[in-house]
């Protein structure tokens, strides 16, 4: 299988023009202030930069990236920087509504199993002398026993009540699906603008 058609899930390509004129050395020493973050390890070898990060803080303008290459290349006259950098957090955000549609999945199921037999399966003269009411001896009467009681309708409201549901699993799908989506949106931009912002920069 080609990890080519599906990568794109967790991993952000792109590339930004350098500024005119713009030497390797100067493109990358512009960008070198994001690569001495804690965490952050990097190597550069001629006009490529590769980099990794572990245990990143959040104030990390590139936190959500683990690693990445970043190399320089030409396009006829213009020279650009082109980027592939990868992301655990869009991988898990992108796997959680599957895992909590699962989840969903799995209650419906059990909940089937565990659903009682249906009242419309039983006899009317059946469902009738569940629900009659016997009438006291009348020794018990004497004695001043307690009449009984009607059948408790809400016991079968209160089983129902004890099954799970599986609304709460399909909220959490939606709410990391949403998050996937704007993390995948906004993450491309906000690193291209960062790489944008720090190459033409005045300095």
């Amino acid at each position: 299988m080609n990890l080519r058609f599906i990568d794109w899930i967790w991993h952000v390509r792109g590339s930004v023009p350098l500024a005119p004129g713009q030497s390797e050395d100067e493109a990358f020493e512009r960008l070198d202030p994001l690569f001495r973050q804690g965490g952050t390890t990097h190597d550069r070898a001629e006009a490529t930069l590769t980099f990794t990060k572990k245990d990143q803080a959040a104030q990390d303008k590139m936190s959500v990236f683990d690693g990445g290459v970043l190399a320089i290349e030409n396009r006829g006259e213009a020279r650009v920087l082109r980027y592939h950098l990868t992301s655990r957090a869009l991988l898990f955000c992108f796997l959680a509504p599957l895992l909590f549609l699962a989840f969903a999945q799995l209650t419906v199921v059990i909940n089937k199993y565990q659903k009682p037999d249906s009242p419309a399966s039983e006899s009317a003269k059946e469902k009738a002398k569940k629900d009659e009411v016997r009438p006291l001896n009348p020794i018990d009467k004497a004695l001043g026993a307690p009449a009984p009681e009607k059948p408790d309708k809400d016991k079968k409201k209160d089983k129902d009540k004890d099954k799970s549901s599986p609304t709460p699993a399909y909220v959490f799908a939606a709410l990391f699906a949403a998050l996937y989506v704007i993390g995948r949106v906004l993450e491309d931009r906000l690193v291209r603008n960062l790489f944008r912002k720090r190459l033409h920069e005045a300095v």
